[in-house]
């Protein structure tokens, strides 16, 4: 197991992180302004979900072959970030819908494809997989052994921590978007604004998530 101290460190470090607004942050206000707060409750949950393969993969060796491979990690930073931009297209072209509180055909999206597109962006971010390449083997203590199992610990305590932090910015946004609710020009304008953020993080996404 990770020694105390090093999971204490590991997880103030983490705390300080997730602190600081970034892409994760602008994707869950983005999410919340235009869907909700249930559906920015799902976009963090289905988030935090995709980080999962991706740690498992870092603590099997597999993310480094990923963050060497200039061809691998390029697709997936641009599979990543080409997803939020049509997400955030999505979300202005049927501004109206979600107004009404409606979705594309005529119902609501269901939470499980809520889940399911959190997740797409979190197992593609990036910045996730470089983040858990570079920084979880910094506070694996490899004398004690068990690194895989030392490596699963740390990440899954960091999607946890995520998880809280993320939920909070989903509460805020998801609040915020009630008072719009109450005038269907303004909730237009918010989805809008929503999916406006999403395209420029995308756009981020793709021109900064190079391989560090």
């Amino acid at each position: 197991m990770v020694p105390l101290p090093n999971l204490l460190t590991f997880a103030l470090a983490s705390i300080a992180l997730i602190a600081l607004p970034g892409p994760t942050v602008l994707f869950v206000i983005g999410r919340s302004l235009a869907l909700g707060r249930i559906g920015g409750f799902l976009s963090v949950l289905g988030n935090a979900l995709g980080m999962v393969p991706v740690i498992a993969a870092v603590a099997l060796g597999l993310g480094a072959v990923v963050t060497q491979s200039v061809v691998v990690f390029t697709v997936i930073k641009f599979v990543g970030a080409a997803y939020i931009v049509y997400l955030g297209v999505h979300a202005i072209r049927h501004r109206r819908a979600v107004a009404r509180d409606i979705g594309v055909s005529g119902a609501r999206k269901s939470n499980w494809r809520l889940l399911a597109e959190g997740s797409v962006v979190g197992i593609s971010n990036p910045k996730s997989i470089v983040f858990f390449v570079a920084v979880l083997p910094q506070f694996v203590d490899y004398r004690a052994g068990a690194v895989q199992l030392q490596l699963m610990t740390l990440g899954v305590l960091f999607v946890f921590l995520a998880l809280l932090g993320d939920s909070i910015w989903a509460l805020a946004a998801g609040s915020a978007r009630a008072w719009f609710a109450k005038s269907p020009r303004r909730m237009e304008s918010l989805s809008a604004t929503g999916g406006v953020m999403m395209i420029g993080l995308g756009g981020v996404l793709a021109a900064t998530g190079a391989q560090s």
